[in-house]
């Protein structure tokens, strides 16, 4: 089944006080040559060329960021090892990554933008003022008192934290240092979220795809200047630093937005709206519930032998890279589904989430493949070396092959969460499907963590995660960006199987290899070959795109030299 292509037609909104000034078709390729450059203050409806574009540079950046992440995890891993120091930071480190869902990743981009490319319509549409400083005065101030008090109170109530989080840990003063450096992310992060969705609801993708470039390096940073004095506390040290990175790359370019006039020239007079509390209370509670993930697998393993939390979590930031390039698609087009929502055009927001929906699951499924044929390899290469063993290695790699399990599960949940809160409305059925996959991942890791310990743990995230997916497909509709379920069910169908094939394959050719650089050369190519094969086989849209893609710049190229 072939989905139809992603329209752009010239129409005019629904409940507007005039129409969306379409601009001629030269004006509109200039404003869409440069991802990050200048545009008209009338965004035109993006174009393939320019998402394509976008999702480059955001893809490119982004692939930085997770590089310096696992330079980041390799620094921590040799420099500190896999015991109870790693774990103790680790427990601390949780408050990072709720910070970074709930602020950067997930939640508040889910309320804010929506809301910036409502404001965008109705300055295009000629309102009064300009809409957008309008939305920054009304929100932008009363946020960040938020974020600052919750800070204070994470960095005051640090100690009682860490024993509701990890009751078994050796050494629970250390956590409670590293938790309180690590709370002050809770300020930058939040503002660093604010500037991000500001800029990708104006298509401005390069600043925002930087800011984990900056947090890493914030990072590795700190540990290589103040390990020796401070020992794993200048992680966290480098946590506090690398957060403010995150928002001094990205206000230079939100400052030139938001300096700029309105079409008609007005000064900016309408009166400021704050953002609506229903919908900021779903999207916070539906990213909260997803990242609650962590906490079960840290409170489960904390009672286990030292070092488990530390191979659960080198295991998940390995095993999560095919899915956060699976995303990066759906970074460029949220706002563009938002706007069109925006605009009434609810035929656009349906065909580009089902053509995000496709190309995540290509991207993710070969990358899980490999994770499952070559996780010793991977682990190996990675982090064995230093304080980090070979049964260190053993044991992270089991890890990772099942929570590759739960891949796709969440690239869908990723993909599909969007289109809820892309209208701008507050949905809590995301919240209740979120809810019913922790409630199943609790159930089953208290079940599975005594006789088969972490692996156990891994297994119930990805049982979690798959049941939240096929919740969240399912509710599409009334509650969502309606979609063609079954269409787009058959259409996961095929690269699943293509992907299961090309793992097979790499099982029985990575063995084959001594080296840990040969046989991951090796089945990494094999996965790759399989499933291209397979994927053009059974015509899959992703597959067959790509390999019609990449015939014709190969013949332009020999044009080029002919």
């Amino acid at each position: 089944m072939r989905w139809a292509a992603l329209r752009t037609p010239r129409r005019v909104p629904r409940g507007g006080g005039g129409g969306v000034v379409v601009p001629s078709a030269r004006s509109a390729g200039r404003a869409e040559q440069e991802p990050g450059g200048e545009e008209p203050a009338e965004l035109p409806p993006a174009s393939r060329g320019f998402l394509a574009r976008a999702a480059l540079v955001t893809a490119a950046l982004s692939v930085a960021g997770s590089l310096l992440g696992l330079v980041r995890d390799q620094a921590l891993a040799r420099l500190f090892g896999a015991g109870s120091d790693t774990d103790a930071f680790l427990v601390a480190w949780t408050v990072p990554e709720f910070a970074a869902t709930l602020l950067i990743e997930d939640g508040l981009a889910f309320a804010l933008i929506p809301a910036f490319s409502m404001a965008l319509a109705r300055r295009a549409q000629g309102a009064p003022g300009d809409p957008v400083r309008a939305l920054v005065a009304g929100t932008l101030p009363r946020l960040t008192l938020a974020f600052a008090a919750i800070g204070a109170l994470l960095a005051a109530v640090a100690p009682q934290l860490v024993g509701v989080l990890a009751p078994g840990l050796p050494d629970p003063a250390l956590a409670v240092d590293c938790t309180r450096l690590t709370a002050t992310c809770v300020v930058s992060f939040g503002l660093a979220g604010y500037c991000s969705a500001a800029l990708r609801a104006h298509r401005r993708f390069v600043a925002p795809a930087a800011i984990y470039v900056a947090y890493n390096v914030g990072i590795v940073t700190g540990m290589f200047a103040l390990g020796g004095l401070w020992g794993v506390r200048s992680a966290a040290a480098g946590v506090a630093v690398g957060g403010c990175l995150m928002v001094v790359v990205q206000l230079p370019s939100l400052l030139r937005q938001l300096r700029r006039r309105t079409p008609d020239g007005e000064a900016a007079g309408e009166e400021a709206r704050p953002l609506d509390t229903a919908l900021l209370v779903t999207v916070l509670l539906f990213a909260l519930c997803r990242q609650s993930q962590v906490l079960i697998e840290r409170f489960l393993a904390s009672n286990l032998p030292a070092g488990a939390i530390s191979h659960l979590n080198y295991a998940q930031k390995v095993a999560q890279m095919p899915m956060i390039l699976s995303v990066m698609v759906c970074t460029v087009t949220f706002p563009v589904v938002a706007r069109a929502l925006a605009e009434g055009d609810t035929e656009r927001a349906r065909n580009r989430v089902e053509r995000d929906l496709s190309l995540a699951a290509c991207i993710v499924l070969p990358g899980t493949a490999a994770v499952v044929a070559c996780a010793p390899q991977i682990i190996e290469l990675l982090f064995q070396r230093g304080a980090f063993t070979a049964e260190d290695t053993a044991a992270t790699a089991g890890v990772m092959r099942v929570y590759a399990l739960g891949l796709l599960g969440q690239t869908l949940t990723g993909v599909l969460v969007r289109s809820y809160f892309s209208a701008g409305r507050g949905r809590w059925y995301p919240v209740g499907a979120m809810a019913a996959g922790i409630v199943v991942t609790s159930c089953l890791g208290a079940l599975a963590v005594g006789p088969w310990g972490v692996y156990g743990i891994a297994a119930a995230n990805a049982a979690g995660i798959t049941v939240t997916a096929l919740a969240l497909l399912a509710g599409t509709g009334p509650r969502s960006v309606p979609l063609h379920t079954r269409g787009v069910l058959l259409e996961l169908g095929r690269p699943g199987w293509a992907a299961l094939a090309a793992a097979l394959a790499g099982l029985l050719v990575v063995d084959r290899f001594d080296g840990a650089l040969a046989g991951l050369v090796a089945g990494g190519l094999t996965v790759t070959a399989v499933f291209a094969l397979l994927g053009w086989a059974l015509d899959v849209q992703g597959v067959t795109r790509a390999l019609r893609s990449l015939r014709s710049a190969t013949r332009r190229l020999s044009h080029g030299r002919s």
